[in-house]
């Protein structure tokens, strides 16, 4: 009984108390990664670092790319407006009017991408054109876009406000003064269109104020009397369409 006592001890000390390296061995090998930044050889590698910091620089500016220079800015406008005049609250959710917005930006957007994939991007991952002619005719179709949404008095403002040259024609004009004159004017269309959908709900909230303040329910709050008809009217002549619909013919 002692020996047997003795060998359960041994084997208690052989598999609990070794030390922590033979139990640590890990079944699948661990990858060691270092990142250093070291002297450069040759110009080629200078070249190579300030590609490689382009892009990055390109890809945390994305967002705003997309935002300044795209039919987003209207389109998400439009859509807090819509949820505002119908007085829901957050329905629908920020992540969906934000997706449907990316979703019709690209939608609207695809003529002129194309473009841009064909032009810029396809000759110059086939080496036919430099990284500086992919660019200016990359920035060609977003110009073009840009102009036709765009209104003169705004592109004037900024020309004016730059002190620079008098442009003989939109070539002339920097996209630096193109980009704030388009948002300020995406921005005057978007309240424009916002101001049209307010005006059948502001109508549903007076008349349901109007009852309720002739049959003397003073305590009960308008806006929640009205919701259901609001519901109702955006319900019956199918708003979502009638929404997307004027939003994507008002690009054209």
């Amino acid at each position: 009984m002692l020996g047997r006592i003795n060998r359960l001890m041994v084997l208690f000390i052989l598999f609990v108390l070794l030390p922590s390296e033979v139990n640590a061995v890990p079944l699948v090998p661990v990858p060691n990664i270092n990142i250093g930044v070291e002297a450069a050889n040759n110009p080629k590698d200078v070249a190579l670092s300030l590609q490689i910091l382009l892009t990055l620089t390109v890809l945390s500016l994305a967002p705003s790319i997309l935002i300044m220079m795209t039919s987003f800015t209207r389109i998400i406008v439009v859509l807090s407006f819509l949820r505002g005049a119908l007085a829901t609250q957050q329905m629908p959710p920020n992540q969906v009017l934000i997706g449907l917005a990316l979703f019709l930006t690209f939608f609207t957007m695809s003529p002129y991408l194309e473009q841009v994939n064909k032009q810029a991007l396809q000759p110059y991952l086939a080496g036919k054109i430099t990284q500086e002619a992919a660019l200016d005719e990359a920035m060609k179709p977003m110009r073009s876009f840009m102009f036709k949404q765009t209104r003169e008095n705004d592109i004037a403002l900024f020309v004016n406000l730059s002190e620079g040259e008098r442009p003989n024609s939109t070539d002339d004009i920097p996209t630096a003064t193109l980009i704030p004159a388009f948002v300020i004017s995406e921005l005057k269309t978007a309240f424009q269109i916002g101001f049209l959908i307010y005006i059948p709900f502001i109508v549903i909230d007076m008349v349901v104020a109007s009852t309720l303040m002739s049959m003397g329910m003073m305590m009960v709050p308008p806006v929640m009397i009205s919701l259901p008809f609001k519901l109702l009217l955006f319900i019956l002549v199918d708003g979502w369409h009638l929404i997307v619909r004027s939003l994507i013919t008002s690009f054209n």
